[in-house]
């Protein structure tokens, strides 16, 4: 991780979403750009997104600012999504505080929250988490595809490990937070098989989560693809593992695992043995039980 924070201008960062099917969010909302958790598969990395320097963590300029007087612009509250381009809780966060204090925004001007992260210092923020919870939703995703921590060392070499991630959700979930797990991705030829699945999903049920969403497979697009591969040979020699992928996916979009439906009988019996959520649909329901009706008419 680069010891320096980079600040780079910003003319908005409170976007409307096109619609609101990803776990209920009707904004989004990226105070970073970058991240130094070093997944090795990170979409993020891909051309298309022209982010230079991935690992650099950069700073919106004004952040707080703008958020600020965009919220006050809203004609209509929502849920404001964070976490989809880059981890809003990289570990400049614990000094800057700024993913707290748009966190302390949102709930000044009635916003709900849904957060993305494989950090958990998220858990830093229940208290605000929990007050926006007292009248919008909070949604709290945390990303866990493996509880193998050293496989994970490798794979995401820079993030916490999956243990202090679902210690995290323990957290979470006691405090009463609507709490779950991101399977995603399931990278091919490492972790799709049926013993890793069942083992996420009774850890996530174990520390208390609702629901678990999965992706069985990953994106490949150009730019994270080369990343990716170059990542594989070094990190897991004499194994030929690029080469697998590089046979079977050449340079398809989305590598689905290859026994991806087997994989996903296997998930959806260990799901409704655990009384886990799987269906977006059923997640997003879940998450706004309990509002004012009226209050969620405005979404």
């Amino acid at each position: 991780m680069s010891g320096q924070i980079e600040y780079i201008p910003a003319k908005s960062i409170v976007h409307r979403t096109r619609d609101s099917s990803w776990f209920g969010a009707d904004y989004n909302m990226n105070i970073y750009r970058g991240c130094p958790h070093g997944c090795i598969y990170c979409d993020s990395r891909s051309d298309c997104y022209h982010n230079d320097r991935f690992e650099q963590v950069k700073v919106k300029a004004g952040a707080l600012r703008i958020i600020r007087d965009e919220l006050s612009r809203k004609a209509k509250p929502g849920v404001a999504a964070t976490g989809s381009m880059s981890d809003p809780y990289n570990p400049f966060e614990q000094d800057l505080l700024l993913t707290r204090h748009a966190l302390t925004l949102l709930e000044a001007y009635g916003f709900g929250a849904a957060i993305a992260t494989k950090s958990s210092l998220i858990t830093r923020d229940i208290d605000i988490l929990s007050s926006i919870r007292r009248t919008m939703p909070v949604i709290c995703k945390l990303t866990v595809t493996t509880c193998d921590d050293e496989l994970a060392a490798k794979i995401e070499p820079h993030a916490p490990s999956p243990s202090r991630r679902l210690a995290a959700l323990e957290e979470l979930s006691r405090a009463g937070l609507f709490t779950g797990v991101l399977m995603m991705p399931v990278l091919p030829f490492l972790e799709d098989s049926a013993d890793n699945i069942r083992t996420v999903v009774n850890r996530a049920a174990d520390a208390g989560a609702r629901f678990i969403y999965p992706a069985l497979g990953m994106t490949c697009r150009a730019g994270q693809r080369e990343f990716f591969y170059r990542q594989l040979e070094a990190r897991f020699p004499g194994q030929n593992l690029a080469a697998q992928y590089r046979r079977r996916y050449g340079n398809r979009y989305y590598c689905a695992a290859p026994q991806a439906r087997t994989l996903w009988s296997v998930f959806q019996e260990q799901c409704s043995r655990r009384g886990l959520l799987y269906h977006m649909g059923q997640i997003i329901a879940a998450s706004r039980r309990g509002y004012e009706t009226g209050q969620l008419s405005l979404f």
